[in-house]
């Protein structure tokens, strides 16, 4: 008997320290692990404790007699990543979390901008250390906390969700105040909150998408897979904008998770996405769509296709959906297991391919370069250049899904090319007192738990400080009482709300996407 970790798999390795014999892999320590898709059990050595299961917070260590039907390709998953020799054997001895100590009492006082993945993870990594008695505010520019988990992750990864709930506990832990509504760098300077707290971590994220960089991209019908995103999950900066979905081809180009999300939103059956937490208006504009086709396009070759083979399983468990794929694209040269994993897979799907008579299809092509987008006013086809030659793709609608990019903030320095704040090890420049977590620090990459280890190296960096006695006193106690914007009684007004509108429609919730209806439900209820 053994345990399997399955594709909801939020890589926080929590199951790490809990494992008693070490049989869970990569662990932070290890160089694989930030590159890592998900975290993997040996199955020769997993001694079925259980203990793995007991800690994860989403659910995603299941005992191999007790796996579903759907989850039954990830067991082949686990085993064929110990495939590869460098996986094989590994010491007895557990890997454990990274413990942050400090012979300096506190109170320390820190001011955390964001209510993400990185943010939560620093604010629970702060309040960890007794001996700081810890004093956070945080700072969310939105009325709605939970960064990411609420505004990324696809309505139907319900298990990814689940991580949600405990962010949402650390907000209301002790020593934690929280202003929502109040946007860093506006509302509130570095400085300003510097005069009440000894640092100030940033960790907003990176919100904004990569542009594709080719003539006609800013035709109507292209848009960023980001916005596209922000639109289906109720996000307030994007609950205004269309789509138009009246072309039956959708041209994704991209092929990471992000990439296979918005094809699977695109295609999904209607009456599968009414029972998730999709924004309500997105819900109504996808029962009317014409897409019936998306193009999942790569630039290299599927070997260095980004999505990972659990969202590639999941793909494939669509009902109704057929998935596509040319065999001639898909070259042999892989040399590690899971990418040997994918593409076994892709083979099948292309194998199968001929004999595809599902309406709806999802198709993978690789080796395609989008060098144009024409059309009159409108895109109308997209044109790519391969090792083949040229080749046009008609659609109606294009999503580039080439990247999260972070955005400058405003105050701190940044770096255009990385799009990332200019930091070591989290500190922002010498003696500042700011420091960055997440996505903002080290570029888009990793899971959702590969944020917690990045966060404990950036409170590591600012406990350091605080021993060397780099930080500087707070000139003021009272800042937080005088900060403008609302508390977390506004966010649990908003999500009463919306889970009573949910209920009464057999939904997890019904999100408000309108930023004046939220705030105005925030404040009067």
């Amino acid at each position: 008997m053994t345990h399997v970790i399955t594709g909801s798999c939020c890589n926080d390795a929590a199951c790490v320290p809990a494992c008693p014999v070490n049989c869970i892999h990569p662990t932070p320590e290890e160089r694989e692990y930030v590159a890592s898709e998900m975290l993997y059990i040996d199955p020769d050595t997993c001694i079925d404790c259980g203990a793995c299961a007991d800690v994860c917070p989403v659910s995603a260590v299941v005992p191999d007699y007790d796996l579903e039907v759907g989850d039954e390709p990830f067991e082949a998953l686990n085993a064929a990543w110990y495939a590869d020799p460098g996986h094989a054997t590994y010491s007895t001895t557990s890997a454990r979390s990274p413990v942050v100590t400090t012979e300096r009492p506190g109170p320390l006082r820190v001011a955390v901008v964001g209510t993400g993945p990185a943010a939560s993870y620093v604010v629970d990594a702060l309040l960890s250390i007794r001996e700081l008695a810890a004093e956070v505010t945080v700072i969310e520019r939105l009325l709605t906390p939970g960064g990411l988990i609420r505004h990324g992750v696809a309505p139907d990864h319900a298990g990814t969700k689940a991580v949600g709930e405990g962010f949402n506990r650390t907000l209301r832990r002790p020593g934690v105040s929280v202003r929502l509504g109040l946007e860093f760098g506006t509302d509130v300077t570095a400085d300003e909150l510097l005069s009440a707290h000894h640092a100030v971590v940033v960790a907003s994220g990176a919100a904004g998408g990569r542009a594709l960089g080719i003539p006609g991209e800013s035709l109507r019908g292209v848009h960023s897979a980001v916005d596209f995103v922000g639109w289906y999950n109720g996000h307030p900066d994007h609950a205004d904008r269309t789509f138009d979905l009246g072309s039956e081809r959708a041209v994704v180009v991209g092929n990471g998770n992000v990439a296979l999300d918005v094809a699977r939103v695109l295609l999904a059956p209607h009456e599968s996405l009414r029972t998730t937490d999709i924004a309500a208006h997105a819900l109504d504009a996808l029962a009317d769509s014409a897409v019936r086709e998306v193009v999942v396009v790569g630039r290299r070759g599927a070997d260095h296709a980004a999505f990972t083979a659990g969202e590639l399983i999941r793909l494939g468990q669509t009902p109704g959906l057929d998935l596509v794929a040319h065999d001639a694209e898909i070259v042999a040269g892989a040399t590690d297991p899971i990418t040997r994993f994918k593409m076994d897979r892709l083979r099948a799907i292309a194998a199968a391919s001929a004999h595809a008579s599902s309406e709806r299809r999802v198709v993978f092509r690789f080796g395609l370069r989008p060098i144009e987008a024409k059309g009159f006013g409108r895109v109308a086809m997209l044109s790519f250049e391969s090792s083949a030659g040229e080749e046009e793709i008609d659609t109606g609608l294009v999503l580039s899904a080439i990247g999260y990019r972070a955005t400058p903030v405003p105050g701190l320095p940044f770096d255009p090319d990385r799009a990332v704040v200019p930091n070591v090890l989290g500190r922002v420049g010498e003696n500042s007192g700011v420091y960055v977590a997440g996505w903002l620090k080290r570029g888009p990459s990793g899971g959702i738990g590969t944020n917690k280890w990045c966060a404990m190296e950036t409170v590591s960096t600012l406990v350091a400080d605080h021993e060397a006695g780099r930080l500087s006193e707070p000139s003021r106690a009272d800042l937080h009482l005088d900060l403008p914007g609302l508390g977390l009684s506004a966010w649990d007004a908003i999500d009463r709300h919306e889970r009573d509108r949910g209920r009464a429609e057999g939904r997890p919730r019904v999100k408000v996407a309108d930023a004046w209806e939220q705030r105005v439900i925030g404040v009067e209820k």
